[in-house]
């Protein structure tokens, strides 16, 4: 179940004080890339530095890093474990969410981290990480049409609630490629707190040009990586007697190793499937990041002679045509399947798989559509024997990503 608001965790964390700072990013695409990119900056150049996501791929616990590693299961688990029962002594009634923002944080404590990288998990300004009391730099990346029974109806309301965790006297850095709805109401807001601002964008970062061209960027890429090394730069005067390095160009070489898994991964799934050939895992789940894997898609996979084989899921109340329509194009073979329980999210649920097949159907003239409930490996095995040598992509939730990956993990052991 999802409860906004802040009164719960500040009660979770009331007898501990945070005792690192915070770079805190919203958004509804792009926060887990800037964080990645960010995280990885701090932790070459010194800072130790702690990173909390959401959701986790895998594991409860891989969606909180320290020093760009994976934390121990048993430290996740002892923490939780005693907030769990603070949560229960109190009576706070704290949420899944609430519960985990409150272990990612007293294992940066524990870990005696310099900076923690946090990502907004919906929203922002009701947030449980909006906690936050320490923060150098906050982020705004992209903003799209996603949780409106939450958010708001309207692109400007959801702006309004991801602004939300602006601080007063707190920089900030925001995505300029937004819509200008969004680009209005965020600037209004800042003006509103008076607070320094940098709006962001690939032409206003010249000396990112070079490794722009050289590493052959797609365009959000490009725009994410602008986001997090302008949201370094301000954060650099607080950081400098931590960091052993201040010469910002000489970390962004290695910014060309970060990946981000689930986002235009290219995967082996050969364990799993009889493919040689890579496929492309993308969890392009709302309108927008959809329209940006069909660019990509369209742009680096497509041929005359070979269409595109999709294995998509979505989770229950998405915009199905919204994303869907932006990546499927006629003549494309799709298997609709579904993605498992998730871990800590019991409120998750997957698109029953006919039900989506109906919605992919009424795009014109789609090749085949063939449906797979319950168990994914078969809707693989189907995908990759249609496919042949051709393009293969996974796509539609990170939630399918997760299950992927989970598959592919046990049958490597």
């Amino acid at each position: 179940m999802i409860e906004l608001g802040l009164s719960r965790v500040a009660s979770l964390l009331q007898q501990t004080p945070l005792t690192w700072k915070a770079i805190h990013i919203a958004g509804t695409n792009g926060k887990g890339s800037i964080s990645a990119y960010l995280s990885h900056l701090l932790a070459t150049g010194g800072a130790r530095c702690g990173r909390f996501t959401s959701p986790h791929l895998i594991d409860r616990w891989d969606c909180i890093t320290i020093g760009e590693k994976v934390v121990q299961e048993s430290l996740f688990r002892q923490i939780e474990d005693q907030v769990k029962l603070r949560d229960q002594t109190l009576g706070i009634g704290a949420s899944e969410f609430e519960l985990l923002t409150a272990t990612a944080f007293e294992i940066f404590n524990h870990e005696r981290v310099d900076v923690g990288v946090v990502e907004v998990g919906m929203g922002g300004r009701l947030d449980a990480t909006n906690i936050l009391n320490n923060v150098l730099v906050s982020v705004i990346a992209k903003i799209g049409m996603d949780h409106q029974a939450f958010l708001g109806s309207t692109i400007a309301e959801i702006a309004r609630e991801k602004a939300g965790i602006l601080k007063p006297g707190v920089p900030c850095v925001v995505d300029n490629t937004n819509d200008p709805e969004v680009l209005e109401t965020v600037k209004r807001h800042v003006q509103e707190l008076g607070i320094e601002s940098s709006f962001v964008s690939p032409a206003q970062c010249p000396t990112l040009t070079p490794y722009f061209r050289d590493l052959d960027l797609e365009p959000h890429q490009q725009q994410n990586m602008c986001c997090a090394v302008s949201a370094f730069n301000l954060a650099l005067p607080c950081l400098s007697p931590l960091m052993t390095t201040s010469d910002v160009l000489s970390l962004l070489p290695g910014l060309a190793q970060v990946q981000w898994p689930g986002r235009l991964q290219s995967l082996d799934l050969r364990p799993l499937i009889d493919r040689t050939m890579p496929i492309l895992l993308d969890g392009a789940h709302n309108a927008q990041s959809a329209e940006v894997l069909g660019k990509y898609v369209d742009r680096r996979m497509r041929s005359e002679s070979k269409p595109v084989t999709w294995v998509v899921a979505a989770s229950s109340g998405k915009d199905l045509a919204g994303v869907f329509g932006s990546i499927i194009r006629p003549g494309d073979r799709v298997a609709t399947a579904e993605f498992g329980p998730v871990d800590g999210m019991p409120w998750v649920q997957s698109t029953n798989a006919a039900e989506l097949a109906s919605s992919i159907l009424a795009i014109q003239d789609i090749g085949t559509v063939q449906s797979f409930s319950g168990d994914l490996l078969p809707a693989l095995r189907w995908a990759s024997d249609e496919a042949h040598d051709g393009p293969l992509v996974i796509a539609g939730s990170l939630y399918l990503v997760s299950d992927v990956l989970r598959l592919l993990r046990e049958a490597q052991k």
